[in-house]
């Protein structure tokens, strides 16, 4: 139907004849003569229609968003009416012939001066918003990210091999999405969050290396980088390290860096977990905001002040202070919503000190009076405070502080401009096997198949749970965990013993992880591997707002379709097949 496409228009073809198809991206009538920019999904080329032509009448009743076939002559524009915002923007296509394919309704937006549209009306609406040129650039650039990794781990002999989607419902951290069996009664099938038993039976089975772009299912609560679907860079191997594979990803990843944004990555620096904790509050730095706590715990050891005195004094708990150079712009009512902001965390407060003169009573801070003269002088000393510096402070439960603390750092960061570079990426390892629940129980920090740092089991069960490191690993951009793995568990007996401490009993080990457990126990090598988020790579690469903007069909923060109305009710006759009852309000 067509000879060109719209980008494919330019100079060299003055003088020649094309046939174009598209959309209608904007409509100008200058008073006889009717100007169309014609779009299609390389770009815009304007269209210009004299009253001459016979099908100058169908143009007077073409509207914006209505699917063209155009036939014409390319020609270079006047000096005065070339447009430099637009790639064709020095030529037009004086038109012979126009035929239209389609008619369209008015559209819920208009795509040629888009404005602040409700994420809501976009999302109902994402036929048309997909049409967007930044929306085209997202789906097209992540379909070219996709191919990139798929080459890059080719060239290192992987296998891309699918694992089922139906499968058995097993813990790995969020809630599964069940589906009912109609040939077994009463059973279900759970939607994969992960593939990872299935790639580690695949190592047993002796295919050494596979990856694979697989679909994920977690039931769990949204936020701008999650999706209850999403995709996800597979990768696993064989007799391999821990550093072997953080070498391969951090290769891939530079790869994808330099030739999608020719963005060179650098140095990925290495953090161990512990690190990452007690210098930002979290095991996902942003390494572009030169903000860091300070542990300052001791130096309330023996002060009266029970607010400091307390957390100083037991062991679950941290004081934790960030230092703002010159922060003197920084007045009390800022410092009150920044207080407001932490309490949303579980913070009761936010202390400060702000430092006035060289000498340790130059304090201003509601808090000056009931610390010591020595504590005070400590202070400035360890935290090598100058006038003009503001501190900030959080006690409490470690978790705690660490939590609300962390936000602030990020807060702080954004607030004051803080941020250095477009991309600053790192590695954060030596995780904790175990984490303590609300429940005072624990549950696997990554998932209970990661191997443990040490993996001999007579030493294993010397250790204090909470005291073991796994041999885990997450990649982290701008302060968002892109990826993460872990070397496995390969021998049986140290699987168990990790259900054990899990307190997964033989019997829900058999019902749950039988199949497994039988795999590990048929010659089963060292294995590890790791996972990359492909949307949320995207959206980091791209600089969107949220995952949402880098897939095509995506859920609302409810887990909501706004375009099919999904989830939907099921027909009781199809309740029926499945033998299941609808409950009656």
């Amino acid at each position: 139907m067509r000879s060109n496409y719209c980008k494919e228009i330019t100079k060299d073809l003055v003088g020649t004849r094309v046939n174009l198809c598209g959309w209608v991206h904007r409509r100008r009538d200058h008073g006889g003569v009717i100007f169309f920019d014609l779009r299609d999904t390389t770009g815009l080329v304007q269209l210009v229609i004299n009253p001459e032509i016979q099908s100058f009448v169908i143009a007077e009743s073409v509207r914006n968003e209505y699917v063209l076939k155009v036939s014409g002559e390319v020609n270079l524009r006047p000096e005065e009416s070339k447009n430099e915002t637009l790639g064709s923007g020095d030529i037009e296509v004086i038109l012979s012939d126009l035929q239209i394919l389609n008619t369209a309704k008015t559209p819920a937006f208009p795509l040629d001066n888009f404005q602040e549209i409700s994420e809501e009306v976009r999302l109902k609406n994402r036929l048309l918003d997909l049409r967007r040129p930044e929306m085209q650039k997202n789906i097209r650039t992540k379909s070219r990210l996709t191919s990139i990794i798929r080459s890059f781990l080719e060239t290192k002999g992987f296998l891309d091999i699918e694992t089922p989607i139906l499968t058995k419902a097993t813990p790995e951290g969020a809630r599964d999405y069940l589906v009912p069996s109609r040939t077994s009664t009463g059973s279900f099938f759970a939607l994969p969050q992960s593939p990872q038993l299935f790639k580690q039976m695949l190592m047993i089975s002796g295919f050494d290396k596979y990856y694979q772009i697989a679909r994920c299912f977690r039931d769990e609560d949204l936020r701008a980088d999650r999706q209850p679907e999403f995709s996800q860079i597979d990768i696993e191997a064989s007799f391999v390290d821990q550093k072997e594979i953080m070498n391969l990803s951090e290769e891939m990843i530079k790869k994808c860096f330099v030739e999608l944004l020719n963005v060179n990555l650098g140095e990925v620096p290495r953090l161990s977990w512990h690190e990452a904790i007690e210098l930002y509050g979290t095991d996902k730095p942003d390494l572009r905001n030169p903000l860091k706590l300070f542990e300052i715990k001791d130096i309330f050891l023996k002060e009266e002040f029970k607010v400091f005195s307390d957390p100083a004094n037991d062991p679950d708990s941290r004081i934790a202070s960030i230092v703002l150079r010159d922060g003197d712009d920084i007045g009390r009512g800022q410092i009150d919503r920044y207080t407001d902001f932490v309490r949303e965390f579980g913070a009761k407060g936010l202390a400060y000190i702000r430092v006035k003169g060289e000498n340790p009573g130059d304090l201003d801070s509601p808090i000056g009076k009931y610390l010591s003269e020595e504590c005070k002088k400590t202070l400035i000393k360890e935290l090598d405070l100058k006038k003009r510096d503001l501190v900030l402070f959080g006690a409490g439960k470690k978790n705690i502080v660490n939590d609300y603390m962390s936000r602030l750092i990020e807060k702080l960061g954004a607030d004051r401009n803080l941020l250095r570079g477009e991309y600053c990426s790192c590695w954060i390892t030596d995780f904790p096997m175990f984490e303590k629940t609300f429940e005072k129980e624990i549950k696997s920090l990554h998932h209970p198949f990661t191997c443990p740092d040490i993996d001999d089991l007579d030493k294993l069960k010397k250790l204090d749970k909470l005291e073991m490191n796994s041999k885990a690993y997450d990649f982290v951009i701008n302060g968002i965990e892109i990826g993460g793995g872990s070397i496995r568990i390969h021998n049986s007996k140290v699987q168990h013993y990790i259900f054990e401490l899990l307190g997964i009993d033989k019997q829900e080990r058999k019902e749950k992880f039988g199949f497994f457990l039988d795999s590990l126990e048929s010659g089963c090598p060292p294995h590890g591997g790791i996972a990359f988020g492909l949307d949320r790579l995207a959206m980091i690469m791209l600089k969107a707002e949220t995952i949402r903007d880098v897939i095509p069909f995506p859920k609302t923060q409810s887990a909501l379709c706004l375009i099919t109305e999904a989830p939907s009710m099921i027909p009781d006759k199809n309740l029926e097949e499945l033998n299941i009852k609808r409950i009656e309000d």
